[in-house]
């Protein structure tokens, strides 16, 4: 009997470990620097909620480096189960059927409390079907933004408290900043996001036909309109002298902006943490720039960022925690933490309430500013999104030929067409490829 017991002992023993392993998935993403630092902090969370499952978060680069390294797993059997994607990337995400699980299929396999309505419309509709079926998750939502050096208006003679609220008043101000002793009066980052995409939206001027690609994979690029070769004649003329000085793609120009060489810079909100602490001077927040003789202006801003995506081929348990990893990310108190530590939306409205409720606002109204800057009226045709096959290429094409205008190699009108030219060229092949 003696001998039962110490075996049945010894067996349980064994079982206990193996009883309380959790079952652990990879999520990858892009987040570097501070913003990175609050994605560990969050999954740290979650972990520490729970014993059930454990989500190990890898960093894997740009959101290129990301989608690359993504697509490559899959292909060899070793995706991760969570991999966050860039919006531009969502045309192609939506199109791999056979490579992702949906979202709002996830969430009711596994019984998880999912209403896509409590989510912001804007974000929202970005990553849903046209009949409302969510397939991505929201996690790093933002809009475009306008920094602005306080103490470098100062000096220019200009009112800290009132930044710009048109173009010609901005470019006016830049000169002066200019004069001042800057480098430069403004940068911008991610030309095409925030002068392009973010520019049509607020302008309530289509980037694109088929509502900006949300209606129809036959979508067409139409930037190159009166309004878009105006404003960027104006920004390529102020380059000559340095009123405009060019940092770089993507978010290359942040450094111009922290380092004080120029006045006034354009940045995702998302860029806030990292703005606040990085800037050693006191800056403020604002809202994009408009022309004044555009009727509809200023409309509505859209959002950038990214989505959380699932992956095909894992198991039940493996979905389970993906589904319970999502609830959690969904909760107010954890996107309130999300959207106070980083500057991103938070992407439920419970959220935003809780974070108003708090006070957060009084002290950092510059959050608050892009919200309502995203809501700004209720979204058109022409500023819901974009919703673009090979976007990540287009957006290439467009930097390629910004950057050959700056060089004098091409004309502003020349450089515009010609984006919109070898951009659609894109856009059939995605066409064809995806009928």
């Amino acid at each position: 009997m003696k001998r039962i017991v110490l075996a049945l002992l010894a067996l349980a023993l064994v079982a206990i470990p193996a009883m309380a392993e959790p079952v652990t998935i990879e999520f990858w993403h892009a987040m570097s620097g501070k913003n990175g630092d609050i994605t560990q902090a969050v999954c740290d969370k979650y972990n520490a909620s729970q014993s059930d499952y454990k989500v190990v978060a890898v960093f894997k680069g740009s959101y290129p480096d990301t989608l690359n390294a993504g697509i490559a797993a899959f292909r060899a059997g070793s995706a991760p189960a969570i991999i966050q994607v860039q919006e531009v990337a969502t045309a192609t995400f939506m199109a791999a059927k056979g490579a992702v699980k949906p979202v709002y299929q996830l969430m009711a396999e596994n019984n998880e409390k999912f209403d896509p309505s409590v989510y912001l419309p804007a974000v929202r509709g970005y990553y849903s079907t046209s009949d409302g079926k969510m397939l991505s998750m929201p996690f790093n939502s933002s809009t475009s933004v306008m920094y602005y050096n306080k103490d470098a208006f100062r000096k220019a003679g200009l009112d800290p408290n009132k930044p710009p609220v048109t173009w010609p008043e901005f470019f006016e101000d830049a000169k002066k900043i200019k004069a001042a002793g800057y480098e430069g009066g403004f940068t911008t980052n991610w030309i095409s996001w925030i002068q392009l995409e973010n520019f049509s939206a607020w302008h309530n001027q289509p980037f694109a036909t088929k509502t900006n690609g949300m209606a129809g994979l036959d979508t067409e690029l139409v930037f190159n309109s009166p309004l878009q070769v105006k404003h960027f004649q104006t920004i390529y003329d102020l380059s000559k002298d340095k009123t405009f000085i060019y940092g770089g793609r993507e978010n290359k120009a942040n450094p111009l902006f922290i380092a004080g060489q120029v006045g006034m810079h354009f940045e995702s909100i998302g860029g806030y943490a990292t703005m606040k602490a990085s800037c050693k001077f006191d800056f403020g927040v604002a809202r994009l720039p408009y022309y004044p003789d555009v009727k509809a202006a200023p409309q509505n801003s859209i959002i950038g960022g990214a989505s959380l995506w699932v992956f095909n081929g894992k198991s039940k348990p493996e979905y389970k925690a993906v589904a319970d990893f999502f609830g959690f990310l969904s909760q107010p108190e954890i996107q309130a933490f999300w959207h106070q530590n980083t500057g991103y939306f938070p992407i439920t409205m419970a959220a935003y309430e809780l974070t108003k409720s708090q006070g957060f606002y009084k002290d950092n109204p510059a959050l608050e500013l892009a919200i309502l800057q995203l809501n700004n009226k209720a979204p058109t045709e022409n500023s819901k999104g974009l919703r673009l096959g090979n976007f990540a290429a287009i957006r290439e094409i467009e930097d390629q030929q910004w950057e050959d205008i700056l060089a004098g190699k091409v004309t502003v009108k020349q450089g515009l067409d010609n984006m919109v030219r070898l951009g659609n060229e894109k856009l059939r092949e995605f066409e064809k490829a995806n009928k």
